[in-house]
């Protein structure tokens, strides 16, 4: 914060308990003093707390990002994000109503993106895909492009096989899914210092908001978690099942992270599976939409319609990209109109094809299936989305302008 208004708000503070009274005098009884003094010792502790909250500290990168009138963004990975393909890509957004960019920072398999110094605890795991991204985010800041840097937490090979004792292990080796993915545990929170570590790197390198991913145990966890082996920590002895020491420990990492990022003055964003919003909480990964929710300064539901079984009475999603988009939407602004400081909403859309749905033709994605995503969003008061695309090739012509 500026010394400057650091030292004009101790001023205040300091006029506020001179000014305010903390005695009475005239012919007030005992009880109308306690009463005074306790209403005089309130109007102090609130002061008090708003200039502390003012005066948290706010990390200065150097560089200057406006928060959009809404974001509208594409993901890029590393490769792309250090590559010939990053000049087309930011061809795409300036020609266009999009306006920011979610770049891997730590990737699916564990990897830092960029090399940071040689003495960093980080640089055994980076890979030097962004040769400069100091400079990338300078790019960025000239044009307008808002950055977001996404990291991938408890997805996280690289880390698992050197650690294997912050991992899940059967019969003596890390476990794998059916890609070959290995997973942390959420309930180590050595893991989360790890992962915000990593996030506020990023934040000095200038990123505005950190937007995790992968933020669960894997899926179907509840039907393998007696045949794993590994250890709960601080969650061992607590009085729940494990389905809920799962919600907990996933919801206290996003809690923990949101208090360590936000420290800097940079919004926490979290990816969810959309159908969580639609149950109570889902069993086997940790996922409580609401609670994760209520712990975030942005929620990114990866609502793609490819990813849905039937659903919303729709047979076949991946076709009726509009239908899914439209009722996914009601059920999450029924679910975050009831908490009391709802995060913004930013869903993952589909940008895509999903050929493995299909025995015949495939159902193609082109201007008219993402434009009607992002109508059905804005047709339902969601103006943010993020376009997702593994490959970073996007549609060309849509119109991503939002409705009036």
């Amino acid at each position: 914060m500026d010394k400057q208004l650091q030292n004009i708000l101790i001023i205040t503070i300091l006029l506020l308990s001179f000014v305010i009274p903390t005695t009475t005098y005239g012919a007030q009884d005992a009880e109308e003093m306690k009463a005074s003094e306790h209403a005089t010792k309130m109007i102090k502790l609130s002061a008090y707390d708003n200039s502390i909250r003012l005066a948290r500290f706010v990390f200065d990168s150097g560089l200057t990002f406006t928060y959009p009138d809404a974001v509208r963004g594409i993901y890029l990975t590393g490769h792309s994000a250090g590559g010939s393909r990053f000049n087309t890509l930011l061809d795409l957004v300036g020609s266009t109503d999009l306006n920011a960019m979610v770049i891997d920072i730590k990737d699916d398999f564990g990897n830092i993106t960029f090399k940071p110094d040689e003495d960093s605890p980080y640089y055994d795991i980076a890979r030097n895909y962004i040769d400069n991204p100091r400079e990338m985010l300078e790019v960025l800041e000239e044009e307008g492009i808002y950055p977001i840097a996404r990291i991938v937490v408890f997805k996280d090979t690289v880390l698992a096989k050197k650690r294997p004792d912050l991992s899940f292990t059967e019969n003596g080796q890390v476990w794998s899914n059916n890609k070959g993915d290995s997973f942390v545990s959420p309930f180590q929170k050595e893991v989360w210092k790890y992962n915000v570590d990593i996030a506020k790197m990023a934040v000095e390198l200038g990123f505005q908001d950190i937007q995790f991913d992968y933020v669960r145990f894997p899926e179907g966890f509840e039907k393998r978690d007696e045949e794993l082996n590994y250890t709960l920590g601080d969650y061992e002895d607590l009085d729940m099942n494990n389905i809920k020491k799962r919600v907990k420990a996933v919801t206290d990492f996003v809690a923990y992270a949101r208090e360590e990022i936000n420290s800097y003055g940079i919004d926490v964003s979290v990816d969810i599976f959309g159908y969580s919003a639609t149950i109570e909480e889902a069993p086997g990964i940790g996922q409580n939409f609401s609670k994760i929710s209520d712990n975030v300064d942005v929620i990114s539901s990866m609502i793609y319609p490819s990813h849905w079984t039937p659903y919303f009475d729709i047979s076949f999603p991946d076709k009726e990209p509009y239908k899914l988009v439209d009722a996914y939407s009601k059920v999450e602004n029924e679910v975050l109109g009831a908490l009391e400081n709802p995060p913004v909403s930013r869903p993952w859309i589909q940008d895509f094809e999903a050929p493995w749905l299909y025995s015949g033709p495939t159902k193609q994605y082109g201007v008219a299936e993402v434009e009607a995503q992002i109508r059905a969003l804005n047709e339902n008061g969601i103006q943010e989305f993020l376009l997702w695309n593994a490959g970073n090739t996007y549609t060309e012509g849509v119109d991503y302008t939002p409705l009036d």
